[in-house]
């Protein structure tokens, strides 16, 4: 019978899945999650990438490539993970990747579905559509979606609900309502100034725009470079936390190549529970 967890395994696939066809080392020795112009980023990409164990070799793919396949190793992760937690956190649960770009995709969930009138009204008028702008759409990488439960499902222990109460309770099928956006996951496979700008304006959108509970908001990245990190993590308001592919490897990378700045900050990022690892964040969903 095995001792080990089964998230150290979980986290163990999910590099081992990164490693297969994302995370590789070209043949100048670069790690295809770094800054090529950053040297910096190149040696703490390859410090993890080593400890990761990166055996692959091959040239560094299209960005948009490799952000799609971050996507998907991550969406398998946060389903295999999440799902053990049905004790603490019971209910009929979907978490999957969003395949392509419908920036009303969160018009599907009960929180944001007033979106799509307003989409419709912006679409018949110019003017309404010029004050708008786009700031009411959001489209994110995963979701992890909670479906509405039936009256019978409701009421097993005891006699919860009938026809005469709790008749516009989001969660009660009867009701009639779209299911509950529990949490949108934006990942980036590495972080630019551009990028960490627009996890943060998607985050606002979907705080300002929302009716009802709020869902989790969070960023996944792989991005090496501690300075970079802390464009996005540190600050409050906007976004959940920040949680890193790799966040032990990291750690011990810049300790290792006596980086002491970048320690020092990713200190205050881990200390001040604006960065975690990849494996902090099925739990977290779980509150």
């Amino acid at each position: 019978m095995s001792t080990r967890s089964a998230f150290l395994d979980a986290r163990k696939a999910f590099h081992a899945a990164l490693l297969e066809t994302t995370l590789t080392i070209n043949s100048a020795g670069v790690v295809s999650n770094a800054d090529s112009s950053n040297t910096t980023s190149k040696k703490i990409a390859r410090g993890i990438a080593d400890r990761l164990k990166a055996e692959t070799v091959g040239e560094r793919i299209a960005g948009q490539t490799s952000g799609n396949q971050f996507e998907s190793v991550c969406a398998d992760f946060v389903k295999a993970t999440f799902i053990q937690l049905e004790h603490l956190r019971p209910g009929p649960w979907d978490v999957h990747q969003v395949a392509g770009r419908n920036r009303l995709e969160i018009a599907k969930y009960e929180q944001y579905a007033h979106l799509v009138a307003l989409d419709k009204a912006a679409r018949n008028d110019a003017e309404l559509a010029a004050a708008l702008g786009s700031d009411y759409t959001i489209t994110p990488d995963i979701v992890v979606v909670r479906e509405t439960l039936s009256d019978q499902q409701i009421n097993q222990p005891v006699l919860i609900v009938d026809d005469t109460i709790a008749r516009l309770a989001s969660l009660r099928k009867k009701n009639g309502g779209l299911p509950l956006l529990h949490a949108s996951i934006s990942c980036k496979w590495t972080i630019r100034s551009d990028r960490a700008q627009n996890a943060r304006s998607e985050a606002l959108n979907l705080v300002r725009n929302r009716k009802g509970r709020l869902p989790h908001i969070v960023v996944v990245t792989a991005e090496p470079t501690p300075s970079r990190l802390a464009s996005i993590a540190l600050g409050t308001g906007d976004i959940d936390c920040v949680y890193h592919f790799a966040l032990t490897e990291l750690q011990e990378t810049v300790r290792d190549l006596g980086m002491s700045d970048a320690e020092d900050m990713l200190a205050i990022m881990v200390d001040g529970k604006r960065l975690k690892d990849i494996a902090d964040l099925p739990l977290d969903l779980a509150i």
